[in-house]
């Protein structure tokens, strides 16, 4: 809890067993109130071990991808009641201390979004991004920004705090369920106006932090150039789209999130029990 607001971080996980308990002894336990973690199909000890660490865990039966990996964090974060959230990957590249700030940032009341960007304070190719992917983070940064009329120091990092207005408010099921989700969810949050932060997140790059290849991440930056086009086109009324689009059926919710309580099931995940005791 903090200013009276009820803070819970969402961890998106795939393969996450060797990092998720190191990212998880990290967050300040004194500002969060819940910690969920998310499976997709994880083909490691994932859900164990997230059971046995006390967290709220829902598991994917079947691969369904990074975007869609976030529609159910956000939509059993909503289910928690959650003011602020924090969605974190569990692989341990970026800083779980920095929750207590980005949270904070949100629960003044001034930021709607906050992100943890690894080039403010030049800590990315410190951290071991590797340089390919630095020079491809400028460059869509850089024609992001003048598509969108906007002035980010990056649109790509994982780490992000946001209100609850903006994931009731956001059209996130027209999102695709793929890596570029996260790149279509700050274009609309610009679209529909909600003020943006950042601060300086240093990041870590080794062998069991998750990272996509060579070939998604070309697939990642055409995504890219496709959605800032298309938030152009639809700036200068050219194109219709459900991308910014305000129908209702098209955001997360109760018609999306449905529980049957006694099953403790919803329509994208199923809930694991958790052991805290270990």
């Amino acid at each position: 809890m903090l200013h009276g607001k009820k803070v819970v971080v969402v961890l998106p996980a795939y393969r996450a067993e060797k990092t998720l308990e190191r990212t998880v002894r990290e967050i300040p336990l004194d500002v969060v109130d819940e910690i969920v973690l998310v499976d997709d199909a994880s083909s490691d000890n994932t859900v164990e071990l997230s059971s046995q660490l006390g967290l709220r865990t829902f598991t994917h039966e079947t691969n369904l991808g990074y975007g869609a990996n976030q529609k159910t964090c956000y939509l059993e974060a909503l289910k928690l009641d959650a003011d602020i959230i924090i969605m974190l990957h569990p692989d341990y590249q970026y800083d779980p201390r920095l929750v207590t700030a980005m949270s904070a940032m949100v629960a003044s009341g001034i930021f709607d979004v906050v992100l943890g960007s690894r080039i403010l304070g030049s800590t990315a190719l410190r951290g071991g991004m590797p340089f390919y992917k630095y020079v491809a983070n400028r460059i869509l940064t850089l024609f992001q920004n003048l598509m969108l009329s906007a002035k980010l120091s990056e649109y790509h990092t994982g780490y992000r705090a946001f209100s609850r207005r903006v994931l009731e408010t956001l059209p996130l099921l027209a999102n695709s369920d793929d890596f570029v989700f996260d790149n279509q969810v700050l274009t609309q949050a610009i679209a529909f106006e909600f003020p943006i932060g950042e601060i300086s997140c240093p990041t870590k790059y080794f062998p069991e932090a998750s990272s996509i290849n060579f070939r998604r991440s070309v697939v990642y930056g055409i995504g890219v150039l496709a959605t800032s086009v298309l938030y152009r086109l639809w700036r200068w009324r050219l194109v219709k789209t459900r991308l910014f689009s305000e129908r209702p059926t098209l955001r997360l919710g109760s018609r999306y999130y449905h529980q049957d309580e006694r099953s403790g099931r919803s329509e994208a995940g199923h809930e694991v029990a958790s052991n805290p005791s270990g």
